[in-house]
């Protein structure tokens, strides 16, 4: 009799997509060579939602691509239904790719009557269908332990950082990498010994249950240097107008702002834009409106993450190494 605990055989790679990331999940399609597969997302007038497949799924590989940025309830309940349909289609394997994970900074109890929103989410998934799951860059990486179900927790920095390395370098004065807080400082440190620079961090101090922390002082020198601020992701925008005018006071030359998920809450575009920023450089993980672009000009860089969680997709499939992508 077969063992439970037996390596299972797949079928195929399928693709779905909800609707909150059509553009990059059609990207991981073409690095892929596959097609979206079909299906129908309804809204009725009571707004709850209704998934159709267009096609059995049963005996594949599913792979289903949605970020859960705004509208994030919306999107999160999209992902919940698609993978529960997939699982009562017996898809064989199913796994949640989504680059931008909500709730990422509920993450513990750090005052008294308060949840931990991010391990409930990672709850839904589970109980939805999801097998494994996938995510680029959170805002706490903890929250894999969350999961009881394997995963790939993804750095897309290094998608910012050869872009750096490869553009801005050689023209840089006298550089050095800037951290929004001292909680990026490790992947901060990371970031500066790959283009081979110092580093120096912004101490804050988040006082509330509110999007307005204090920036207080910069541990490290930026006097007459171009500054490359790296972050996670930029969400209300207020954090890095502190540390811009911060930098900024501090004699710094020309500032780079990198940050892997622009979820751009509110007015967070139209604050970036006004500072005195030469160039932002993000991803794709979370779509970035026409109207939020063209406020930047031409300071905006969007770089693609379909290549990294295409080839991660490919490997998974084919259950080969995803560290050897980076040599760990």
């Amino acid at each position: 009799m077969a063992q439970s605990n037996e390596l299972r055989v797949y079928g195929g790679i399928k693709l779905y997509a909800g609707t909150a990331s059509p553009e990059l999940a059609q990207k991981v399609a073409d690095y892929l060579g596959e097609k979206l597969c079909g299906r129908d997302i309804v809204e009725f007038p009571n707004e709850n939602l209704f998934v159709k497949l267009h096609s059995s799924v049963r005996g594949q590989d599913v792979y289903v691509i949605q970020h859960t940025a705004a509208p994030v309830h919306r999107n999160l309940m999209e992902l919940l239904i698609l993978l529960q349909t997939l699982r009562l289609d017996s898809a064989a394997r199913i796994t949640a790719v989504a680059p931008y994970l909500c709730y990422g900074r509920s993450d513990k109890k750090d005052q008294p009557r308060v949840p931990i929103t991010s391990r409930l989410v990672a709850d839904m998934i589970q109980i939805a269908g999801a097998d494994r799951y996938m995510t680029l860059d959170p805002h706490a990486y903890q929250i894999q332990g969350f999961f009881s179900v394997p995963g790939d927790v993804l750095n897309a920095s290094h998608i910012l950082c050869d872009y750096v390395l490869e553009n801005l370098r050689p023209y840089l004065k006298d550089p050095v990498v800037v951290t929004v807080d001292l909680g990026y400082a490790k992947k901060g440190r990371d970031f500066a010994a790959r283009i081979d620079t110092p580093i120096a961090f912004i101490e804050k101090r988040r006082v509330a249950n509110d999007d307005k922390p204090e920036a207080l002082t910069i541990i490290g020198d930026v006097k007459d240097r171009d500054v490359v601020l790296v972050d996670d992701e930029i969400d209300t925008g207020r954090s890095i107008v502190q540390a811009v005018n911060l930098i900024k006071e501090n004699g710094a030359q020309r500032i780079y702002a990198t940050f892997v998920h622009p979820v751009f809450s509110a007015y967070a575009a139209q604050r970036l834009a006004a500072l005195p920023v030469t160039e932002y450089i993000t991803t794709d993980s979370v779509p970035i409106s026409l109207e939020k672009q063209e406020v930047f000009g031409t300071r905006l860089t969007i770089l693609t993450v379909a290549p990294l969680l295409g080839e991660v997709i490919r490997r998974a499939h084919e259950g080969r190494s995803v560290g050897e992508m980076f040599n760990e």
